[in-house]
């Protein structure tokens, strides 16, 4: 409920940085990807550019901003308690986010996430290939991934390093402060919302709620509950 009166309140899509996930792989090189490297992790000099190549990845991944949905196919409660046990889901289209993001002045995409590291195999590095690869224990969130890249030339690339030059796999301090944990980008929600759907355990005080809310901001987009709604009382 608090994202969602935000974006009531801002008409703004967020985008967060990538490294700031809880995932801590995220847009990195799946670990069965690493293997394809062909470099030994028991060998003192190979670990070392294999945990340099790695340490340098997640530096890049801090110049893309993530802003993320679910490919539907059908409501699942899983997906509710994970994303929008109190709150709400918006729905849209491909078709639609597409058009927002290409509204933007920035180097912005849209794609399907694949997961697993079958696609990556025989490939050349790439870090648009990981930022839209996750492990495969997250494949239920079919997520389709809308990204910002925004770069920062002035993040540093070696803060892998330790005072003894020593390397390692993650960056030993933040970025600076200047790099934004996150960016916002105005979008036309009416355009862009085809419904608002209401998590199947909200109360009826929830909705009515919602209903205002959406009205006092001057939207038409439909508001309805949760099609899990009639089997609450059986929902885990």
């Amino acid at each position: 409920m608090r994202k969602f009166r935000d974006l009531l309140e801002t008409a703004e899509l967020y985008f967060c940085r990538a490294d700031l996930f809880p995932d801590e792989r995220e847009g990195l090189p799946p670990e069965e990807y690493l293997a394809t490297f062909g470099l030994n992790p028991y060998d003192v000099n190979e670990r070392r550019e294999l945990l340099n190549h790695i340490g340098s990845d997640a530096q890049f991944r801090e110049g893309f901003y993530v802003n993320c949905w679910y490919m539907f196919q059908e409501e699942t409660s899983q997906m509710w308690k994970e994303y929008g046990n109190d709150g709400v889901a918006i729905t849209s289209r491909f078709r639609l986010l597409k058009s927002g993001l290409g509204a933007m002045t920035d180097r912005a995409y849209i794609g399907l996430v694949r997961y697993g590291a079958q696609h990556l195999m025989g490939k050349r590095v790439n870090l648009f290939r990981y930022i839209t690869t996750k492990r495969s224990k997250y494949a239920h969130e079919q997520e389709v991934r809308a990204f910002l890249w925004i770069p920062d030339p002035h993040a540093g690339i070696n803060r892998h390093y330790d005072e003894n030059n020593l390397v390692h796999p993650l960056p030993l301090t933040p970025p600076p402060a200047h790099v934004l944990k996150g960016h916002r980008r105005k979008v036309d929600l009416q355009a862009l919302l085809t419904a608002i759907v209401v998590s199947p355990w909200a109360s009826a005080a929830t909705l009515d709620e919602i209903n205002q809310l959406v009205r006092d901001k001057g939207y038409s987009t439909p508001v309805r509950r949760s099609e899990l709604s009639r089997y609450v009382a059986l929902l885990p």
